[in-house]
């Protein structure tokens, strides 16, 4: 697998965190994986054991020559495991002109760094004769990989019965591009514009269209988002070439590292539980209302918020609905960064009342889980969400997710039902803030009620949330390339 981001090792997104535990899941099935990823500057190799490279292997693209070292460790070992597993192999790309800074994104050279990065990614399989049956590749960033494969070396017989697969995980950003320059990096020659970037693109290249159209299959990250993106509504310029992929395009919902997520195991809460003893969960809100500079009220039903306050995150709905919210007798504990207006909102609301919100204006992977874990309701009300993980971790921890319907939320939520006491959340349809405010309230009635409330977090704890289903599903897809073996570089 390429990736930008795998988690722990560098992470901005839920990218991360497939690239992080899909492999592991696949692993264990008995497939051997290598996930290939580049070492910014941020990756401390003696942190992660990371092997330094032993040769340096030089990538030229476009008469610029960029020379590569590979890290490489087992991924894995760096987390604590209560099930020994087989372990897939990461390599690490380093070249400190293109990697050296700690972002992942953002940098002004950012095209140049992933196209000499998918080069440099191949380039590690032939010169250790590593043969993958299957490249698969995560996003605009990695898209070119299935593109230099399809073209620039189709000549070599070593890549002969290799397959591709390119999975989307969010549509909106396509990497699109110009520039003679960079048409070099990217070996796209005049003869090789696809109609879609003429069409809809003005005679860019788009990476993301590359990675669908030439890849051998394409996946996304939810059944629901992958019938959302075949319409103009959330298709964003790429539903007809998506539509053009039939039965090759296929909606696999993520799953999620249920030994990573875990409350009976988690060493960073105050005190750890399971859905037969959930006494730790009661102790952990309480440690986690002391620690925001809550009040400290068992009874008082609290709200978590863990989020890059993006557009596509529905936050302007919230702040919206916060004004009345905060009159009612319950709190929100918020961690999240981004639109600076919606930090604003946030900000001043814990200012005007601190013993109701509380505004944790960063990003802390220790703070979440406390926040999944001790939090009574998990809110998502976004505009879209390709997959989510983080109502599947919310549910894990026994917190009740209030989401829109849409995306993968629509997949893993279903509608508490009051008469029947099924369901695992409260859903809202519409885009408006008076549905996101209807749904809040309904948790909050449905909380006063102790023995559906502790129905509810039984039902959602015991939801299975592990990629063993979701793996299986990308097995089929890579065998449905007509390759026959069975070593996977994912």
């Amino acid at each position: 697998m390429l990736s930008a981001e795998v988690a722990p090792y560098a992470k901005v997104g839920g990218l991360a965190d497939v690239a992080g535990s899909l492999p592991l899941a696949l692993a264990a099935m008995g497939h051997e994986v290598v996930v290939a990823m580049p070492r910014y500057g941020s990756i401390d190799p003696t942190r992660f054991a990371l092997t330094p490279p032993t040769r340096t292997t030089p990538v030229t693209l476009a008469g610029v020559t960029h020379p590569f070292g590979f890290y490489e460790t087992t991924m894995g070992t760096e987390m604590p495991s209560s099930v020994a597993r087989p372990r897939p192999r990461l390599i690490l790309a380093d070249n400190a002109a293109l990697f050296g800074a700690p972002q992942v994104y953002g940098l002004p050279n950012e095209h140049e760094r992933f196209f000499f990065f998918c080069r440099a990614a191949l380039q590690w399989c032939t010169d250790t004769r590593w043969q993958p049956d299957i490249v698969h590749c995560h996003d605009w960033h990695t898209a070119m990989a299935a593109h230099y494969l399809r073209y620039t070396l189709a000549w070599d017989q070593f890549w002969a019965s290799t397959r591709t697969v390119f999975t989307i995980h969010n549509l909106a950003y396509q990497g699109t591009f110009g520039g003679d320059y960079l048409y070099g990096l990217a070996d796209v020659k005049g003869t090789l514009m696809l109609p879609v970037e003429y069409a809809r693109f003005g005679g860019a290249a788009n990476p993301m269209a590359r990675g669908i159209i030439e890849s051998d299959a394409v996946t996304t990250v939810s059944p629901t988002y992958r019938n959302e993106v075949l319409t103009p509504a959330l298709g964003e310029g790429m539903e007809e070439t998506l539509r053009a992929r039939g039965d090759r395009f296929v909606g696999i919902l993520n799953g999620i590292d249920t030994e990573v997520w875990n409350p009976a195991h988690d060493g960073h809460l105050a005190q750890t539980y399971t859905v037969a003893d959930r006494a730790g969960k009661a102790a952990d809100k309480l440690a986690l209302q002391r620690e925001a500079g809550l009040e400290i009220a068992a009874h008082v039903p609290l709200i978590g918020i863990v989020a890059r306050f993006a557009g596509q995150k529905g936050f302007d709905l919230v702040a919206q609905v916060l004004p009345e919210l905060v009159r009612l007798d319950m709190q929100i504990v918020v961690l999240g960064t981004g639109d600076p207006a919606i930090e604003a909102v946030f900000r001043e609301m814990a200012q005007a009342h601190p013993q109701r919100v509380a505004a944790f204006l960063t990003f802390d992977a220790i703070l979440s889980e406390r926040i999944y874990a001790g939090a009574d309701m998990f809110l998502m009300p976004s505009r879209f969400e390709p997959c989510g993980l983080g109502q599947m971790i919310a549910m894990r921890y026994g917190t009740i997710p209030i989401v829109r319907r849409t995306g993968g939320l629509a997949d893993t939520v279903p509608e508490y039902d009051a008469e029947t006491r099924t369901g695992t959340g409260f859903v809202f349809e519409a885009y408006d803030p008076f549905a996101c405010y209807a749904a809040i309230t309904r948790a909050l009635d449905t909380y006063r009620d102790a023995t559906a409330w502790d129905t509810l977090i039984t039902r959602a704890m015991q939801r299975d949330a592990s990629w063993a289903a979701s793996a299986q599903k990308y097995i089929e897809v890579y065998r449905s390339t007509g390759t026959g073996r069975h070593n996977l570089a994912v």
